[in-house]
């Protein structure tokens, strides 16, 4: 599923780009393809199938030469001097003290109680922990990039308000300086003004360097060039589940799997070994013991072996992987107790968000009726220039705790879901 999913998200990516969007799902495949560690996976992939191939020429013939040449102090004879005629002129051949043998066997494996088999399940589950330990490492990429692309999301906001902000101190500017020009308005009162619009023309410019900052940080993830023109698409609110279903949770029953196969790589070990062989060679003597000259020979037939040795043992080794498998549950029960405890506070940090968000909506309403009404009293002369400007900081404090609490929400919905795994 997951490879069907990533040529979606990198179509949506190229789309996306057609626009001049970014969504944090496309930022997610492509940290994910760029980043350098997704390499490994290759290479896992292929050392696992030569691995698993290396086990399987265990069903091939297996040949091997041998040859010896030996000298040794006696040989055997036999005494008939000693022997009544015509006993006594047997003649005996006495074979060298100086011998070889030079010989190939062949041996095909018949039964072998399942020891390739396990040999290569061994193989495929040790590809599987390590595809998946690099899988639990990829997926902190997406903590990274949701920090990086929620706070440029925060900052584009945070810019959008800037903007109405300044347009409303522009429009008290044009008021005022009418009002100059008529006499009817001091020309400190503009100046006031239009040191607050400096101030707020400040402050757009560092949020715009914030930004870039953020973008920077977040092209090098996703190894894309972005600039001030990058419009990141806002993401939906998700509905959040607290089922664990994290790339370690995988890990672990890999893991656990791995000394089931061990186990019965053991129980297959000690069982007995049947097998074909084929034996030829050159050898002084051969295997006429009457015929001390070199002479080429063969044997042929079957072999049962059985090595009992391994059974002494079994049990101890049994026990260790018992053992191994209660450490590995242990720490499962460590990983879902923490992970259902970050889940806790953060279920309670968006509750928290979301009584904030509700009175933040009732603050600026409020506080957009204060500022309308604080306008007209400037206007009309009732209201110091000092006062709106308090008045419209007073707005503007409201509506940027708004989005900074919107955003966090956003931002918190996806660590959840992140953290649980959805």
């Amino acid at each position: 599923m997951k490879k069907t999913l990533l040529p979606i998200a990198i179509l949506a990516v190229f789309v996306s780009n057609a626009q001049s969007t970014l969504t944090i799902d496309s930022c997610y495949a492509l940290a994910r393809q760029q980043y350098p560690l997704i390499k490994q996976k290759g290479l896992i992939d292929k050392t696992k199938d030569y691995n698993v191939s290396n086990a399987s020429r265990g069903y091939l013939p297996q040949v091997n030469f041998n040859g010896q040449v030996t000298y040794q102090s006696a040989v055997t004879t036999i005494p008939l001097s000693g022997l009544p005629k015509p006993f006594n002129d047997i003649n005996f051949p006495t074979p060298p003290k100086d011998q070889f043998n030079i010989h190939g066997e062949v041996d095909q494996t018949i039964y072998d109680g399942g020891v390739i088999k396990r040999q290569k399940e061994v193989q495929e589950v040790s590809a599987g922990i390590q595809d998946q330990n690099i899988e639990v490492q990829l997926y902190t990429l997406r903590d990274r990039v949701n920090q990086i692309f929620f706070g440029a999301l925060l900052i584009a906001e945070q810019l959008k308000q800037n903007a109405l902000t300044q347009k409303d101190i522009q429009n008290s500017i044009d008021n005022v300086q009418a009002g100059v020009n008529n006499g009817t308005a001091l020309s400190s009162s503009l100046d006031e003004l239009q040191a607050e619009l400096l101030q707020q023309q400040q402050n757009e410019i560092d949020l715009k360097a914030s930004r870039k900052a953020y973008l920077d940080m977040l092209s090098l993830f996703i190894n894309r060039t972005l600039d001030e023109n990058t419009v990141l698409q806002t993401p939906h609110t998700m509905a959040v589940s607290d089922s664990i279903r994290r790339p370690e949770m995988s890990f672990y029953e890999f893991e656990k799997k791995n000394d089931d196969v061990q186990e019965k790589l053991l129980n297959a070990g000690n069982l007995p070994k049947f097998s074909f062989f084929f034996q030829g060679g050159y050898a002084l003597p051969g295997l006429n013991g009457f015929d001390v000259s070199a002479q080429p020979y063969y044997i042929t037939g079957f072999r049962l072996s059985w090595n009992l040795g391994g059974y002494y043992t079994l049990k101890n080794q049994k026990q260790i992987l018992a053992i191994d498998r209660q450490s590995i549950d242990v720490q499962k029960d460590d990983f879902v107790f923490n992970t259902r405890v970050t889940l806790k506070q953060q279920g309670s940090d968006m509750l928290k968000l979301q009584q904030f968000i509700s009175l933040d909506k009732e603050i600026v309403s409020k506080r957009d009726v204060v500022t309308l009404a604080s306008k007209a009293k400037l206007d009309n002369g009732a209201l110091t220039v000092h006062d709106y400007i308090n008045e419209l900081d007073l707005e503007d404090q409201a509506k940027q705790a708004l989005l900074l609490h919107q955003v966090q929400l956003l931002m918190t919905e996806y660590e959840y879901q992140n953290t649980s795994g959805n």
